[in-house]
């Protein structure tokens, strides 16, 4: 089988220059394209040497057509804007969409949906092992203790973290509601400041912290009569997230197009 052809979306970024790296040392995939945003200093460089890994012969573009109608894969860490264009693109093209990006409105959630009855797109606001399998516990936890085991989401980023909660919050809260059989929308509690009044039953509370250089760390509290659980993962590299990436990425190949998780991909949807 011929390797599979991945573009990079952001690639002269931190996280771009992380996933050129994580698809020059996998075997099985080829970097195929390299995208920047319209005006950026990084177009026309050679992505390899960008990433630190050597020329590849890569020039980094800004058109996304001509870079994903002869690719088989698209990885994408970049802003709701840029997804949502990315995700038509590689609706037309038929190929496989790994996004990553946080911080997507419902809107643009609804045009990745749509994108997904002609692509195969992996969407997860984080692609590690470890968080997935942390929300994995959490949707058990969630599903054994009664509502008066009350849901606190607390999250620390780098100061340089431009939404909140984190997506990886976002991911452990809707893991928290599917447990319990809610919507997280109609039980999202995300901003206390003043009298407040007493905490409503039922909600999952969110608390975001921002400094520093951060990577991500995530704790789920669930305070109960007498007693506190707490699951919590710390992301100690990037790298991390680009390898699940990646992996994701190759698990797309040859699938039916739909909107998949990192559940889905490591296989842990029925946890």
């Amino acid at each position: 089988m011929a390797d599979m052809r991945l573009v990079v979306a952001g690639a002269a970024g931190r996280m771009g220059r992380m996933l050129v790296q994580a698809i020059h040392q996998t075997p099985g995939m080829v970097l195929g394209g390299a995208l920047e945003r319209k005006g950026s200093n990084a177009l026309g460089q050679d992505a390899g040497e960008l990433a630190g890994v050597g020329k590849l012969g890569v020039a980094i573009g800004d058109d996304p057509l001509e870079a994903l109608v002869k690719a088989d894969g698209v990885i994408d860490f970049t802003s709701p804007g840029a997804t949502t264009e990315l995700a038509a693109v590689a609706a037309q093209a038929r190929i496989v969409h790994v996004i990553g990006t946080t911080g997507l409105s419902e809107d643009d959630l609804a045009k990745i949906e749509a994108a997904g009855r002609h692509a195969v797109i992996i969407r997860s606001g984080n692609m590690s092992l470890g968080v997935n399998l942390l929300a994995g516990l959490v949707r058990r936890a969630a599903r054994t203790l009664g509502v008066e085991y009350d849901i606190e989401i607390v999250e620390m980023h780098h100061r340089m973290k431009v939404d909140a909660p984190s997506g990886t919050a976002l991911l452990l809260g809707e893991a928290a509601a599917a447990g319990r059989n809610i919507r997280l929308a109609d039980h999202s509690d995300r901003g206390r400041d003043g009298i407040t009044g007493a905490r409503k039953e039922g909600d999952i509370g969110f608390a975001s912290l921002r400094g520093g250089t951060v990577i991500g760390d995530h704790t789920v509290t669930f305070a109960g009569p007498a007693e506190r659980i707490e699951l919590s993962h710390r992301a100690e590299d990037r790298s991390l997230f680009a390898r699940g990436a990646v992996r994701a990425a190759l698990w797309g190949q040859g699938r039916k197009p739909g909107v998949y998780s990192m559940a889905d991909v490591l296989g842990l949807s029925d946890e």
